[in-house]
């Protein structure tokens, strides 16, 4: 039998982003089960279940080896093998081994192409962004036009935000940077400009990237968030989109879904196991 998989979330206090996360677990475990390999998934903190239970969990059935995969898109920092460093003093017997990040696979690129294709398909109006519900959120809803013809805006007049978490680490912010002008060159080459922004932590924000697009003429702009899954950080991209756009009305400002729980990001994590499993010392 194969060692299991261990797919390892950062954490968040966000229920949509739990879900969301848990359901791509299951996936990927309908996916492996064909394969006799076991997955799992645990998160380093702020969520459940956590790493430690997750690992435990593992043990408890009998596995002492196991391949642990960071589910980000950015490279990761020490927090993972300091955790499972801290395992192996838990349970002598385990040993694992890394699997990469997801990364900008060119499978994730074309996710993101998918939805920048789905956000520029024209519709009567821009989406604008509504509250809704108690907490409050944030979500899209459909227009309707006052006139019920749509502004025809050409792919050189629209612009792309690329929007990434942010980090202390600028090797991190840099990688999304990269990102950008990758998605640029291979998928977004008939429009204006891919613009890179970030959530938090480091400058530029969404509005920061919004403004640079308007005083570049767009007429425009598409905001693609470079997250995994939906939760509070792609409401937090929203919020300040919206924000942004309540004072610039002229600019049709839209928003891309993120990436999300697919088959073709369950292909990635699954070469990213195999890839693995290769480089395992007997």
């Amino acid at each position: 039998m194969k060692p299991p998989l261990l797919l390892v979330g950062q954490g968040s206090n966000d229920d949509a982003d739990s879900a969301e996360f848990g359901r791509f677990v299951h996936r990927l475990r309908c996916r492996l089960d064909q394969t006799a390999a076991d997955v799992s998934g645990g998160y380093l903190e702020r969520a459940t279940p956590l790493l430690s239970e997750s690992v435990a969990s593992l043990v408890a059935r009998g596995h002492h080896r196991l391949v642990a995969l960071p589910l980000t898109l950015s490279r990761t920092n020490g927090e993972l093998p300091a955790a499972l460093a801290l395992e192996q003093q838990r349970h002598p017997t385990l040993v694992y081994d890394h699997g990469r990040p997801v990364g900008p696979d060119p499978r994730v690129l074309a996710l993101l192409a998918e939805r920048l294709n789905d956000a520029a398909t024209e519709m009567p109006r821009p989406r604008p962004l509504e509250l809704v519900g108690a907490r409050p959120r944030l979500r899209a809803v459909d227009g309707v036009a006052s006139d019920g013809v749509p502004p025809h805006v050409e792919p050189g007049e629209t612009a792309v935000v690329l929007v990434g978490d942010g980090s202390t680490d600028p090797a991190a912010n840099a990688d999304v940077h990269r990102v950008s002008r990758l998605f640029w060159e291979t998928h977004a080459y008939d429009f204006m400009t891919v613009e890179t922004a970030f959530v938090s932590l480091t400058p530029p924000g969404v509005p920061g990237g919004l403004e640079r697009c308007r005083r570049l003429g767009a007429k425009r702009v598409i905001v693609v968030p470079y997250l995994l899954f939906a939760g509070g950080t792609l409401e937090r991209v929203w919020a300040q989109a919206l924000a942004y756009g309540a004072g610039h009305p002229e600019l049709d400002i839209r928003c891309a879904e993120v990436i999300g729980d697919c088959e073709t990001l369950a292909d990635v994590v699954i070469d990213r196991y195999e890839e693995a499993l290769q480089q395992l010392v007997p």
